[in-house]
């Protein structure tokens, strides 16, 4: 109905308009519009489609499983608890609430008198701050511009009422600011058809075709899903992991029921004496680090000379529900480096940690500079915490009550659902990886885009339950290794019992390991230090490949125990960090050695081909 109101509205003006052209000229201008039976019966044949894509979507929606047998997700009472705070301090200060009413209802009296000399054409209206997500159209239409600047507005009044709660926690204000945010975020103008000018005028130069489009990616992301809706950010029928993705050559040289070994095969004559094990995070798969040959870290290592191992870690079911941290620990990365060292005859190895892959690294090097067995030459860390004071926005689920209902949910699976971590991770960027993607997908009708990093955002992987609670009691909410308290192996760990070369690298907008924190937890090693902060965020700052001109990156020789200190007389690069990494690295690497073939040892045989099989595998 909506659709036929403004195609009718659109037809009349081109109409009209031609007409009173026309006539203006004399005549002299042929009439270029052509509106007819054609026309709308295509928007009748798109009715018709529209019809039957929504049956088809009541039908997948009433298909699926009410209450799926994994949601680790807050119970409603954390909501209202928040809300509960909210009102309690409001109502306690009410004339800050008056003053933010008087505000509000002044700025909207300005805003309607500002349109209304526009429809005058008495004065020009000075432009409203722009919405985060700005799209043709608002500005030209008068209502679009009524509508856009009343929505900045009240979410200008919204976010300084929160601001102006003094007496809360700084935890209890952070949590209701993050709700609030999300709420305003999800009712942006932009995301709704009505009053989104860019998705309506192309349903209307469309024929509403856009609009069949857009319900038809709409039927199959909820015909895709397991449980909630899942806005597909990209083409899942681009990539395949082993055919396009992760095809770096290498072997498996070594399995068990935690992790799989790759060795990758050389693309030098040498290498360096010294070789690398990454450890990559288990929350996500490891092919992040591998994913075309043209933005591929591994591949950029080997051809750098670097001999490369890395653990590709088993996507745990329930029988996994019994590992927690130290094993991740003593069968994992322990395990890893024995054989590393083993095939290489090599007594120290070079390692990279990767975000919790980070947090494993630096948690098991203080355990072996403090026992005096270390056998890790020196050390580089992507995005890791390991100084969980300020963990950002994801502090904002570390709570009792949200920590309780995960309990419950692995209680009756055995570990935390990858599809629970990969939503959480999205609301943190929601109109990036929530909204925005709707918008274009359902509203305009745009398939998803062709992005490598996106679909391997997608592949997510669970956690055992042990370990899960594990990290989020002990690491996120008590902070216990950068606090010393942390006990692993009957030992009390502190990371100033780290003192080897550590190599950080933090990303500037990372919204899941603040860079300052990452400052903050490895400067407190006591080792030789280099820190370099990225541009971009978490994954993007990291996969920036050698020749690539975007991003940039600083360092800064001196050293400094405050971040920003650090970053105020840091030096600018231009490009990606890779190469002054692959600088830092070879300098600890030793001498060269003739390449060797991966899968030529005796005790560590080839038992496939790279990427392996823990990576294929899926829940659903």
């Amino acid at each position: 109905f909506l659709l036929a109101f403004y195609f009718n509205g659109y037809i009349s003006t081109k109409q009209t308009t031609t007409h009173t052209t026309v006539q203006e000229e004399n005549e002299n201008v042929k009439d270029d519009v052509t509106v007819g039976p054609r026309e709308y019966e295509e928007l009748l044949g798109n009715f018709d489609k529209i019809d039957s894509l929504t049956k088809r979507l009541v039908l997948a929606l009433s298909s699926k499983t009410p209450e799926p047998e994994v949601k680790a997700q807050p119970s409603q009472e954390l909501y209202y608890k928040a809300s509960a705070k909210y009102f309690s301090e409001i109502l306690s200060n009410p004339t800050k609430l008056i003053e933010n009413q008087v505000k509000y209802y002044k700025s909207t009296l300005e805003n309607w008198t500002n349109i209304q000399n526009d429809i005058l054409k008495n004065t020009d209206t000075t432009p409203a701050k722009e919405l985060e997500k700005t799209d043709q159209g608002w500005d030209e239409n008068l209502y679009f511009k009524l509508i856009k600047q009343h929505y900045t507005i009240s979410s200008k009044i919204i976010e300084e009422t929160i601001e102006d709660l003094d007496t809360l926690s700084k935890s209890d204000k952070k949590q209701i600011s993050f709700f609030t945010k999300q709420m305003i975020e999800f009712f942006s103008p932009s995301n709704f058809l009505g009053t989104n000018p860019e998705a309506l005028t192309q349903a209307l130069e469309t024929n509403g075709k856009s609009l069949v489009d857009g319900l038809e990616n709409l039927v199959t992301d909820v015909e895709n899903s397991t449980g909630d809706l899942t806005v597909s950010l990209t083409d899942t029928h681009a990539f395949e992991v082993g055919e396009n993705l992760a095809i770096t050559e290498g072997r498996v040289i070594f399995r068990n029921d935690l992790f799989e070994l790759i060795h990758y095969k050389p693309l030098t004559d040498t290498v360096s004496k010294t070789p690398l094990l990454i450890v990559p995070p288990w929350i996500n798969k490891f092919y992040n680090l591998d994913l075309q040959p043209k933005n591929s870290f591994v591949k950029y290592a080997i051809e750098e000379g670097i001999p490369t191992f890395i653990i590709s870690w088993v996507n745990p079911g329930k029988e996994h529900s019994d590992v927690d941290f130290t094993q991740y620990i003593s069968k994992g990365f322990f395990e890893a480096a024995r054989v590393v060292r083993e095939i290489t005859k090599q007594e120290k190895i070079n390692c990279i940690g990767y975000c919790i892959g980070g947090t494993l690294l630096a948690t098991a090097l203080s355990y072996l500079c403090k026992k005096g067995m270390n056998f890790v030459n020196s050390a580089t860390f992507f995005t890791t915490l390991t100084d969980f004071e300020d963990p950002g926005d994801l502090s904002l689920f570390i709570t009792d009550e949200y920590l309780d209902e995960i309990n419950r949910q692995i209680e009756k699976v055995g570990y935390m659902e990858g599809s629970f971590l990969a939503q959480t991770f999205s609301f943190l960027r929601s109109n990036d990886l929530v909204y925005g993607p709707a918008v274009r997908s359902y509203l305009m009708g745009k398939k998803p885009p062709r992005f490598d990093l996106l679909y391997w955002n997608g592949d997510s992987t669970n956690l055992p339950g042990k370990m899960a609670l594990e990290y989020l009691n002990k690491f996120y909410k008590e902070n216990q290794l950068s606090k010393g308290e942390l006990v692993i192996m009957g030992e009390r760990l502190s990371l100033k019992y780290i003192d080897i070369p550590i190599f950080v690298v933090a990303t500037h907008t990372d919204h899941i390991a603040p860079w300052r924190s990452s400052f903050f937890g490895l400067n407190k090693s006591t080792g030789d230090k280099r820190f370099v902060l990225a541009g971009s965020g978490h994954i993007a700052g990291i996969i920036n490949p050698a020749y690539s001109k975007k991003y940039g990156y600083w360092t800064n020789s001196n050293t400094f125990s405050v971040p920003d200190e650090w970053l105020k007389t840091a030096d600018r690069h231009d490009g990606s960090w890779w190469p002054y990494w692959s600088s830092w690295i070879k300098a600890r690497s030793s001498s060269d050695i003739p390449a060797y073939i991966p899968g030529s040892h005796n005790d560590f045989p080839s038992l496939g081909l790279a990427p392996g099989k823990y990576v294929m595998k899926n829940y659903k």
